[in-house]
């Protein structure tokens, strides 16, 4: 039983869109504990911490009694927009996103995607969740945006979208027809790379 571990929308319509039976499950993992330089580095590793948040919490969760005879895979994700060198996460307020899209008006970034598949069993004797295979890789994308005039920026901030997105832009709503181009895995931008979860995935049944 493939689980989720992130509350997030979007992932979660991209598993449902591609008829991947999972069950959602928000980690709580404070992403405040990771210190890492590295853009890509630190979406792998937030990826990491929030898949095994939930392994580590697997007793907590009520899904066992349900599932208890199943293996788990538990899918971490963690979005990270690097631009010119910097991270971008969410927007802390409207102020911070259009100073965001002034900047990104004409050019280009890259989304990180880390991903992390825990394989695992439950261990009746134990109780514990048992990892017994781990991959973790990040995914990125070059995203070209267009060239915005001052109106379409404050129009944008204000819908308020940027505010809930890493970088300030979702490509599957109001921002997607500000981005011109992309190079790479367009599912990765919505957080999520389903080439990479199907690849990973297929290779534990042969």
């Amino acid at each position: 039983m493939l689980i989720l571990a992130s509350a997030s929308q979007s992932r979660k319509k991209l598993l449902e869109n591609s008829q991947i039976e999972f069950i959602q499950i928000s980690s709580n993992f404070d992403e405040s504990l990771v210190k890492e330089n590295d853009i890509s580095n630190l979406a792998v590793e937030l990826s990491f911490q929030k898949a095994n948040s939930i392994a580590l919490n697997i007793r907590e969760i009520d899904i066992l009694e349900k599932y208890k005879n199943s293996s788990f895979e538990i899918l971490g994700c963690d979005s990270i927009f690097e631009f010119k060198g910097k991270a971008f996460g969410k927007p802390s307020d409207k102020e911070e996103a259009y100073r965001r899209w002034s900047e990104m008006s004409g050019e280009f970034g890259f989304l990180h995607t880390g991903h992390t598949l825990l394989f695992s069993i439950f261990d009746l004797e134990s109780e514990i969740l048992k990892v017994t295979k781990k991959i973790k890789k990040t995914v990125s994308s070059k995203v070209y945006f267009s060239k915005l005039r001052d109106e379409e920026i404050k129009s944008y901030v204000d819908s308020l979208e940027p505010l809930y997105c890493a970088g300030g832009f979702a490509l599957e709503g109001k921002g997607g027809k500000y981005i011109e181009k992309i190079d790479g895995c367009f599912s990765n931008v919505m957080g999520l790379s389903l080439p990479w979860l199907r690849k990973n995935l297929y290779k534990q049944e042969n």
